[in-house]
């Protein structure tokens, strides 16, 4: 392990360098109306897959916004969808903090099951994202994790070997889709054990 290479640092967006938090948005909905937000939620969580096929880039923006504005009764416009659908995410200081100093010294890459929608209206003002060589979005490559295809895209775009990746992911089936490819990679508990596992690997000190 301490032998091994590692140019390129793979992060997950979601729950490791954004946390988010799907009870703002159903609290914001309740607020609009009583039990909205529960109704919303509900049919959401029972009809994953368009979610999925919207992050696949299967389904474009109109089609998902179509169906998830019939879901909350066509109580509000698509703009106010958009904006309480994506007010979910905060930053991970302490995760972010570690980009300056990994920069020095890796390729940084962005990999993400992630949407149009939570794109602009959520998390692309955040300027961490400058610390990244590239962004590989789901919905732009259309793949998702764990396909194989969309972890190939990361070594397409970093043109270094499978075993020169190191990928951190809060989801352990993202994290095994990574090592079978060839990559070394760590879930994602807390910024403590994301520290210890890259002392472990010499990237930090």
């Amino acid at each position: 392990m301490r032998n091994r290479k590692f140019p390129a640092i793979v992060f997950d967006l979601g729950n490791v360098l954004i946390p988010f938090d799907y009870n703002i948005a159903i609290n914001k909905l309740n607020n609009i109306e009583q039990g909205l937000g529960n109704h919303f939620i509900e049919f959401y969580n029972s009809n994953y897959h368009i979610h999925r096929n919207f992050e696949s880039g299967k389904i474009s923006k109109d089609e998902f916004l179509s169906t998830m504005l019939k879901a909350v009764n066509n109580k509000i416009d698509a703009e106010t969808f958009c904006r309480i659908f994506s007010d979910i995410f905060i930053v991970n200081e302490d995760v972010v903090s570690l980009l300056p100093r990994l920069k020095n010294h890796y390729k940084l890459f962005l990999l993400s099951n992630t949407n149009s929608i939570h794109q602009k209206y959520g998390w692309q003002k955040y300027g961490f994202l400058n610390y990244f060589d590239k962004l590989i979005l789901s919905h732009e490559v259309k793949s998702i994790k764990p396909e194989e295809k969309i972890y190939r895209e990361v070594e397409r775009q970093s043109n270094l070997p499978s075993s020169e990746h190191l990928y951190i992911d809060d989801i352990q089936e993202y994290v095994d889709a990574a090592i079978n490819i060839g990559w070394d990679a760590v879930k994602f508990v807390d910024y403590e054990k994301l520290v210890t596992d890259l002392k472990i690997r010499n990237i930090l000190k």
